[in-house]
């Protein structure tokens, strides 16, 4: 069963995490490279930003963007801002998703999100979790996977596992963390099952495309090739 309202006071304390970090970078510190190909610190913020505003339009049953050119030009068009109002856009953008949260809802209800997918209303806190997170991480400024709660890094763990189970582009493959918990992904025969291990923390690295899997233990073939996020 997801716990909605536990997701949202996870998201409430990254988003304070998130804040307090942006809040000490200046107009150079947001124009320079993040660790995302092509991208500024700044088009980091900015997807953020328009991020809370879309998620709160799924809980709102709207469209989350009113189409994916819309995403990328408001990405763009946010990118050179400078840092007062990054902080401020990410604040009240953070502050109206938090709003639409705690109105009255029926949290089993499914809604859709981008390119058709659907989800649990209930999870969609947890999907606002995932990107306060790993965008931070994304920004290069002092905050690492390492640095992740480790409820966080378990469940994002098993939600990405989840993902890309079936997908027969993708060797049958066995997760094992040091603490011996077991995950499974992939969709190809299970005879030629390919077994990863490692820490928590470098196999979620690896499923997130954010670590090339280097620091993992791979029996069965080489570290399967994950399609992108």
């Amino acid at each position: 069963m997801i716990d909605h309202a536990h997701d949202l006071g996870a998201v409430r304390g990254a988003t304070e995490r998130l804040l307090d970090a942006v809040g000490k970078l200046d107009n150079a510190s947001v124009g320079g490279a993040s660790r995302l190909p092509g991208w500024s610190r700044g088009h980091v913020l900015a997807h953020l930003s328009r991020n809370a505003d879309a998620l709160g339009n799924v809980l709102r049953g709207l469209p989350m963007y009113a189409s994916s050119e819309t995403r990328d030009a408001d990405i763009a068009a946010g990118a050179p801002r400078p840092a007062a109002e990054q902080l401020t856009d990410l604040r009240e953008s953070a502050d109206g998703f938090l709003a639409v949260a705690a109105e009255p809802a029926d949290w089993s209800r499914t809604v859709t999100l981008r390119n058709g997918v659907t989800d649990s209303a209930a999870r969609v806190p947890f999907r606002r979790w995932v990107e306060v997170e790993l965008h931070h991480v994304d920004l290069g400024v002092g905050y690492e996977l390492e640095d992740l709660p480790a409820e966080f890094v378990e469940r994002e763990i098993a939600f990405l596992a989840d993902r890309f189970l079936g997908n027969e582009a993708v060797p049958a493959t066995g997760l094992t963390d040091l603490d011996r918990r077991t995950w499974s992904t992939g969709g190809g025969p299970p005879s030629e099952l390919v077994t990863v291990q490692g820490p928590a923390v470098e196999l979620l690295g690896w499923l997130c495309g954010r670590r090339d899997g280097a620091a993992l233990t791979v029996a069965g073939g080489p570290l399967p090739a994950l399609p992108p996020l």
